[in-house]
């Protein structure tokens, strides 16, 4: 570890873990030996959001339960990890599957796109980039994003983006009128990795972006956005019919 100054990059908060290769062990090699547990990874390497059992079912055309079997052999061997979700319904909560850190990409996925963007936030922490900043940069990116679009009204247009994005957007009940405003949950952060280790760069660069996507297409403003370290779940609520 080098001493932080000028001509050292301190580098302690890098998200490291996801650039190492896990070693490709006999026990992995058999749980991918399955032509269909084969496909279920590949679906899996090449998503932007983790996806659900019914997802990965309807994409390789194979019964759900199938796939859930392949699913946990593939979790035994540490290739894949899950996360239950709750939606607000009664029941018991929906699984989503994503790769476990260290996961061989396979070629599937691009580990250079993923350490580059590890690299430029450790240099925008060095070079004293602040929260403000990275507002101002997701805004801009935002407006951008949303000169794009078809939809009509803000919150179309951010739940389309926050999608494409690979954030999963959920939409709770409300129409932005009311006190409190529209809440949209995300369900998934595909930054996580990144946001656990520079929260208030990569948080703020998504906040930034929905208040552009918001403030460009128009008819409302973002009113709250809650972060990774905030108590409540990360979401964004927007007060439709209100400009700022």
């Amino acid at each position: 570890m080098g001493v932080p100054g000028k001509n050292n990059v301190y580098l302690e908060n890098m998200p490291m873990q996801r650039y190492r290769q896990c070693a490709m062990e006999l026990p992995v090699l058999k749980a991918l030996a399955d032509d269909t547990r084969y496909a279920v990874y590949r679906e899996l390497s090449t998503s932007t959001s983790a996806l659900s059992a019914q997802d990965l079912a309807d994409r390789l055309g194979v019964h759900a339960n199938t796939v859930r079997l392949h699913l946990e052999r593939l979790r035994e061997v540490g290739l894949v990890d899950a996360e239950a979700v709750h939606r607000g319904t009664v029941g018991r909560p929906q699984h989503l599957y994503f790769l476990a850190d260290g996961a061989p990409g396979l070629g599937f996925d691009p580990p250079a796109h993923a350490l580059l963007a590890g690299l430029l936030g450790a240099l925008a922490e060095r070079v004293g980039a602040t929260p403000t900043d990275a507002v101002d940069t997701g805004h801009a990116w935002g407006v951008e994003a949303a000169k794009r679009t078809r939809a009509t009204s803000c919150m179309r247009a951010l739940e389309s983006e926050l999608h494409g994005l690979g954030f999963e957007p959920a939409a709770g009940p409300g129409d932005g009128t009311s006190e409190g405003g529209a809440r949209i949950e995300f369900l998934h952060c595909p930054f996580r990795e990144l946001a656990e280790a520079y929260p208030e760069l990569v948080c703020h660069l998504h906040r930034g972006l929905c208040e552009g996507v918001v403030e460009q297409v128009g008819g409302g403003r973002v009113e709250e956005f809650a972060t990774l370290y905030d108590p409540e779940p990360c979401h964004v609520t927007v007060a439709v019919g209100r400009s700022s």
